[in-house]
């Protein structure tokens, strides 16, 4: 496993891993920025993540496919809250890769298994995954995680705190 760069800034605001991945758990919707031939292409979807790695149903026949099957470099941006001292997220910086059959129909792959499962216990409430002909797997091996949460403000602001 490759190892994950640290944070740098801000890690008094940063979540812990274990906030971090209770947030990526419970979170339904990623923002994903690929390089396109024309420059940054970011797009909203549905992810899963395993603590380990960010797991993506992508449309194969989508710009974020294209992009990442000729440069794999990606960066997914995860994020929640409406007034300032509300807000929280996780930047995540690292490669795509594809993983099982494209499009995916269902065939059986152990690497899969798990990421089906959360994937689909999260958006449809069951452990059955539903297969479209149109959809594969991505799988974003971090290569920096970053993550804030702005309600650790007044925290850091109440008398004594250090």
């Amino acid at each position: 496993m490759t190892e994950i760069r640290s944070q740098r800034r801000n890690r008094s605001l940063a979540m812990s891993p274990l906030e971090r991945d209770e947030f990526l758990t419970l979170e339904r919707t990623c923002r994903v920025a690929t390089i396109g031939l024309d420059g940054p292409h970011a797009a909203p979807l549905w992810f899963t993540w395993d603590t380990e790695f960010l797991w993506l149903y992508s449309l194969t026949r989508s710009q974020r496919w294209a992009d990442v099957q000729r440069d794999p470099r990606v960066s997914a941006v995860i994020d929640a809250g409406t007034d300032y001292l509300e807000l929280r997220g996780v930047e995540i910086i690292g490669t795509a890769e594809q993983i099982g059959e494209a499009p995916r129909e269902g065939r059986p792959d152990p690497r899969l298994t798990a990421a089906e499962a959360s994937f689909s216990r999260k958006y449809s409430g069951t452990d059955d995954m539903q297969y479209d002909g149109a959809h594969a797997w991505l799988r974003i091996r971090p290569r920096k995680i970053a993550s804030w949460d702005f309600r650790k403000i007044a925290q850091l602001r109440a008398p004594g705190a250090v």
